[in-house]
C-alpha cells in the first residue's frame, strides 16, 4: 500500500483498495493453504449477524435447518449429467483414507443437491410429506484458480435451502419467495440495492430448470451476483428416484428447488459502502454500533471522563430498541494512545457511529456524536443521548441504502444505445447497461467474448425500462427481452 497510513485509493486501484481493506481493518487474513482464508473476529462478526437475520427470515417462511455430509459418492454428482459437466472442474476429491484406496472416490461438497435429494427420496412416500423445507449452514469446496478474499476462495461458508414440492407452481413459488427473502435482507440489513431477475440459458445453475439472481453494482461499476434461488424442476428427483403418492392415488417425481447466498456478501458489503479511510458498516450489521472514545490530559481529567462514559456506556447497553435489541457499544479506555489515532482505527473497522467524551463536554453535560459515512459532527445532550443515537444508526441505515441507490441509477444506460457505445463504456468505468436482446446464444456469446460483459439478469418488471428496447444490442433484430449487461466479478 502507499504507506504505513493510508488505504490505495479506490479511483486509482480498486481492486489493491479492496484487498488493503480487507487485512487492514482485521475482517480476514490469507491462509497458509493457498486460496483458502482465516476470517477474523470482525468479520466473522459481521457473517454472525447475517446468519442470524436470514435464519430468522428463513424459519419465518417455514424452513427447518439440518445438517448433511462433507463427502458425498462420486457416482451421485454423474447421476445428473449437467450438473456434473457444471462442476467437475471445480471438484476436490479424496481418494483415499486410513491409509488405503476407497473403494468409491468421495466428493467434497461444492453442494448438496445430490447427497439431499438422495436423502429426500427415503423421507417421501406421500403427497402428505410436501412440501419439505430444509436450510443447511455449511461450508463448501470449489476448486478455484484465481481467488480472492471473501468473493472467491477454495472453501467459504454460506446456507443452501433445498426444498421438496407437489407441482411446478409451489416450486416456481417458492423459488421467488426466497428470492424476495434475499432482495429484503440485501437491502433492509446490508444497506446494498439489487436488481432481481432471471439468468439466461448460458449463466443458469448446472442443472436448474430457471435461475433468478440478485445482482448488485459494486463501486467499480462492476455487478456482483449476491444471492440465487433455482427452480430444478424435476431433473434431480428422477435422478434420485423422489417420488410420491398423489392425491389422486398415482405417482409423480417431486419438484426441487434450492437457494444461496455466501460469505461473499461480506465482500459486497465492504465494496459497495467503502471509502478511501476503510469499510462501512451498516448498523444491523456491525458488531459494534458504537465507539465512546475518552478524552483526556491530566489524572483527574481521566478519572472523570471514564467515569461517564462508563455510565453512557451502561445506559446504552440497557435500553430497549425493539426487534433491533441493545445497541451495541465499546469503550476504548485504551492508554498511550492519542484519540487521534483510535478515530483512524474505528474509522478503518467502519463503526457507524464515535461517541467523542472530554472534559469540556462533561462541563457542558454533551457528547459529540459523528457518524461514519458522512464524518458529520453533532453535539447532543447527555439527557438525549439515548434516543439521539438510536435514531442516528436508523438515519445512517436508510443513508446508506439511499446513497447506494443513486450511485447504481447513476451508473445505469437504458435505451437503444449503439453497440459501440456500449464497447466504449464496458472498456472504460463500466455500467448496469439495460438493452435488448434478441435471445440468441449466438449475439450473448460475441458480447461476453467481445467485451468481457454477461447478461445479468433478465429483469423483472418493477426494473424494466420504461419504454422497452426495440432492437437487440448485438445484432439489431428485433429484441424479445430486456437484459441488464456488467462486467462481473
Amino acid at each position: 500500500m502507499s504507506d504505513d497510513k493510508k488505504l490505495t485509493p479506490r479511483a486509482t486501484d480498486f481492486s489493491a483498495w479492496y484487498n488493503e481493506v480487507v487485512l487492514r481493518a482485521e475482517l480476514a487474513d490469507y491462509s497458509p493453504v493457498r486460496g483458502c482464508m482465516v476470517i477474523r473476529p470482525d468479520g466473522y462478526g459481521i457473517w454472525e449477524r447475517m446468519q442470524r437475520a436470514l435464519d430468522d427470515m428463513f424459519k419465518a417462511t417455514g424452513h427447518r435447518n439440518a445438517y448433511f455430509p462433507l463427502f458425498i459418492p462420486e457416482s451421485f454428482l454423474t447421476k445428473e449429467a449437467e450438473h456434473v459437466e457444471g462442476f467437475a472442474p471445480e471438484l476436490a476429491i479424496v481418494t483415499h483414507g486410513g491409509g488405503k484406496a476407497l473403494e468409491e472416490p468421495l466428493v467434497v461438497r461444492p453442494t448438496s443437491e445430490t447427497v439431499i435429494y438422495a436423502m429426500f427420496a427415503k423421507w417421501v412416500q406421500s403427497h402428505r410429506d410436501l412440501p419439505l423445507l430444509i436450510n443447511q449452514w455449511a461450508n463448501v469446496v470449489r476448486w478455484e484458480m484465481r481467488t480472492r478474499l471473501f468473493l472467491r476462495t477454495l472453501e467459504f461458508l454460506w446456507q443452501e435451502g433445498h426444498t421438496a414440492h407437489a407441482t411446478h407452481d409451489e416450486a416456481e413459488e417458492e423459488t421467488r419467495r426466497m428470492l424476495g427473502v434475499y432482495r429484503t435482507f440485501m437491502e433492509g440489513w446490508m444497506a446494498m440495492p439489487v436488481v432481481t431477475g432471471q439468468k439466461s440459458e448460458s449463466e443458469k445453475f448446472a442443472g436448474a430448470l430457471r435461475t433468478f439472481s440478485c445482482e448488485a453494482m459494486m463501486q467499480d461499476n462492476k455487478a456482483l451476483q449476491a444471492g440465487t434461488s433455482h427452480n430444478l424442476g424435476q431433473n434431480f428427483a428422477k435422478a434420485f428416484d423422489l417420488k410420491f403418492q398423489t392425491e389422486s392415488g398415482g405417482t409423480d417425481y417431486a419438484w426441487n428447488t434450492s437457494w444461496g447466498v455466501s460469505t461473499r456478501l461480506i465482500g459486497g458489503l465492504i465494496m459497495t459502502h467503502g471509502d478511501d479511510v476503510g469499510v462501512r458498516i451498516p448498523p444491523r450489521l456491525a458488531p459494534t454500533e458504537v465507539v465512546i472514545v475518552p478524552i483526556w490530559r491530566a489524572d483527574e481529567e481521566k478519572t472523570r471522563v471514564l467515569e461517564t462514559a462508563n455510565q453512557i456506556r451502561t445506559d446504552l447497553e440497557n435500553r430497549q430498541r425493539g426487534t433491533e435489541g441493545r445497541v451495541r457499544v465499546h469503550l476504548d479506555a485504551r492508554e498511550n494512545m492519542k484519540p487521534g489515532a483510535k478515530y483512524y482505527e474505528w474509522e478503518m473497522r467502519g463503526v457507524p457511529v464515535r461517541m467523542e467524551l472530554g472534559p469540556r463536554d462533561l462541563t457542558n453535560q454533551q457528547a459529540v456524536l459523528v457518524r461514519r459515512d458522512t464524518k458529520e459532527k453533532t453535539p447532543v445532550a447527555f439527557a438525549e443521548l439515548g434516543v439521539a443515537v438510536e435514531r442516528l444508526l436508523d438515519v445512517i441505515q436508510q443513508d446508506m441504502l439511499n446513497t447506494a441507490k443513486e450511485r447504481r441509477e447513476q451508473n445505469s444506460l437504458r435505451g437503444n444505445i449503439t453497440y459501440e457505445k456500449f464497447r466504449e463504456v464496458m472498456a472504460g468505468e463500466g455500467a448496469f447497461v439495460y438493452a435488448g436482446w434478441c435471445g440468441g446464444d449466438a449475439c450473448e456469446a460475441q458480447i461476453k467474448e467481445e467485451t468481457k460483459a454477461t447478461i445479468r439478469v433478465l429483469p423483472d418488471e418493477e426494473f424494466r425500462s420504461p419504454e422497452a428496447p426495440t432492437h437487440c444490442l448485438r445484432c439489431g433484430q428485433p429484441a424479445t427481452t430486456e437484459a441488464v449487461w456488467a462486467k462481473a466479478y
